[in-house]
């Protein structure tokens, strides 16, 4: 089962949100399943956490969300794509939805939004789950080269088979072939008149980036009062040494490392991942 839920962020923004499977069997007429909201990185769409939703969905009630500019969410030209939008959205989709208190599971640029809107409304959260996502600040060089490598993309791709292999296999910034990198961009991409384009805005996933990049968000996770998983691959963008950190400055935090996987730990290693993730989850949103 795949259900879209229309609904709408803080300024009005449409957004989707989807279940990808029924909801968790024995729960009693008048209750309802601890509510998960699935928040994926930049670039990415709520379709990526279909797995896990799946099997957080056999005792939760699992929710992953498009978020503005990505998927099947609107892509407002003149944005906002600021920090303060996507943690408003999440906001406004735990209260519309009813899911709070929440865990809320992010990845990357998710994960951001997730800790920032845990620190600001602790209300809404009950637990937190940090995938692969720094709170150093990263500066004007790695923004510089995210503009470089999205003008370096082969645009339009002929095929599929092109999109997975130029970002599986053929992209410069790549230590070692990744298949699952390949499968990750092949879901965000749309047949065009003249091939396969993403189907986002460029433009607005920098934007997006920019308003993070050059900025710490130490402060932020030290606020977070609820229990926290800070999850990394250990090929990852992550390493271990600002991750253990993390943990340290978070009032509940706990550690967990995905062997064999690299930023995208979920994708790349799903059963590693699933095997961190939901003990810690049995401990802190028991159904």
């Amino acid at each position: 089962m795949v259900r879209r839920i229309n609904t709408t962020g803080a300024d009005g923004v449409r957004l989707a949100a989807w279940e990808f499977a029924d909801p968790p069997k024995g729960v009693r007429e008048g209750e309802t399943a601890p509510g998960v909201l699935l928040l994926h990185g930049l670039m990415g769409r709520a379709s990526h956490w279909a797995e896990t939703a799946r099997w957080l969905s056999a005792r939760h009630h699992a929710v992953a969300l498009d978020q503005r500019g990505h998927g099947r969410s609107e892509k407002p030209a003149g944005g906002p794509y600021t920090r303060e939008a996507y943690v408003a959205d999440a906001e406004a989709v735990l209260e519309r939805l009813e899911l709070g208190p929440a865990v809320l599971i992010g990845h990357a640029m998710g994960a951001l939004t997730a800790w920032q809107l845990a620190a600001r409304r602790p209300d809404l959260v009950r637990a937190l789950v940090i995938c692969d996502m720094r709170a150093s600040a990263l500066g004007a060089r790695s923004q510089r080269e995210w503009e470089e490598w999205f003008a370096s993309w082969p645009l339009p791709f002929a095929t599929l088979a092109d999109v997975r292999k130029w970002f599986g296999e053929d992209d410069p910034g790549l230590e070692r072939p990744r298949p699952s990198r390949g499968d990750f961009f092949a879901e965000v991409m749309a047949e065009r008149a003249d091939g396969w384009r993403p189907v986002f805005s460029r433009r607005a996933m920098l934007r997006a980036r920019e308003s993070w990049v050059h900025d710490a968000h130490w402060d932020e996770l030290a606020q977070v009062r609820c229990p926290t998983l800070v999850v990394r691959g250990l090929d990852g963008e992550l390493g271990r040494a600002e991750a253990q950190e993390m943990v340290r400055v978070l009032p509940r935090g706990e550690y967990a490392e995905v062997p064999d996987a690299g930023h995208l730990v979920h994708y790349d290693r799903p059963e590693g991942w699933r095997s961190v993730v939901e003990p810690f989850l049995e401990n802190v949103a028991p159904a």
